[in-house]
């Protein structure tokens, strides 16, 4: 009898995962078509090649361009703060935790979703529209010039400031994502178990204990596996916010590495190049993969990946 039954539930789970796979198929078509194929492109980064040409008519070079990017200066440059503006990106990390934190703390429910909605919604906010707000405020003929005017203080434009161009995009980065960045923290806490606060308060502790010696440790786990993702793509600092924030005064400490790559192969159509360096950055995020990757074998017991 029970093997009659082991052999008529066996078909229906064939069955079941073709299902599965045949609804699966059309995302993993996807993925090979604009993740993979475009993988063959690479080799002209090893020929000095001309639009309209064969591949194989132009010049082969092997990897003078892979050697160009590390010796230019501007590369240097680019480097240098592409991994300014990742650092500081690095150390926003426990903010959207802490957001977590205090939203779970808001015992009106109304309330809570209200400042939830709050956060989140500038991350819906095209960077155009937010260049345009940031524009109205600190250009020099923004608000907030207008109220330093009437202080009688000097004009200041920030968005043309050098000395603010690093923590200044970083708070506008920050602004637009710390509310979307908790809610995987919001839906971590609800996964903790509501007994751990319960055993809290009969010990005494207070909401400030509890959101300390329950919370935050049942968050540590989710903060950590963000934590070494994001070390893997710490060279990946984008390239919509630096693109429409550049200005001609401040462009040699906003060129993050996405823009250069995107101004050297299409502004200046110099594709060989900009496919070197793209590669050079596709290798150092799976090595940096790697790396987080082992961490997380040590400090956790089990890998990301």
């Amino acid at each position: 009898m029970q093997t009659n039954l082991s052999q008529s539930i066996r078909p229906r789970k064939k069955k079941r995962n073709w299902q599965l796979f045949w609804i699966l198929l059309p995302m993993l078509i996807l993925v090979v078509m604009f993740h993979y194929v475009p993988l063959a492109g690479w080799a002209l980064s090893l020929f000095e090649y001309k639009p309209g040409y064969p591949l194989l008519q132009n010049k082969f070079i092997g990897l003078k361009y892979f050697q160009m990017i590390l010796t230019k200066s501007t590369t240097r440059r680019v480097m240098r703060n592409t991994l300014i503006f990742s650092s500081l990106d690095f150390l926003t990390l426990p903010l959207p935790m802490l957001l977590a934190v205090l939203l779970n703390e808001i015992r009106s429910d109304r309330f809570r979703k209200l400042a939830q909605v709050i956060t989140t919604l500038p991350h819906f906010i095209s960077w155009v529209i937010v260049y345009s707000l940031a524009f109205a405020l600190f250009s020099s003929e923004g608000l907030l010039n207008q109220l330093r005017a009437e202080l009688n203080l000097p004009a200041q434009s920030i968005l043309t400031d050098r000395n603010a161009v690093y923590w200044f995009q970083t708070l506008i980065a920050l602004w637009k994502g710390l509310g979307w960045s908790a809610i995987i923290y919001i839906a971590a806490i609800a996964g903790i178990d509501q007994e751990l606060y319960e055993a809290a308060t009969v010990d005494g502790a207070g909401r400030f204990r509890c959101a300390l010696h329950v919370t935050i440790p049942g968050l540590m786990p989710t903060f950590i596996v963000l934590m070494l993702l994001r070390v893997s793509n710490f060279i990946n600092s984008g390239i919509d916010q630096y693109y429409v924030f550049q200005n001609n005064i401040i462009y040699n400490n906003i060129e993050v590495l996405d823009l250069y790559v995107y101004t050297v192969g299409l502004k200046k159509q110099d594709y060989s190049y900009a496919i070197a360096a793209g590669i050079m950055k596709s290798f150092i995020s799976i090595a940096l993969l790697f790396i987080a990757n082992t961490t997380a074998k040590k400090v956790r017991g089990e890998s990301i990946i």
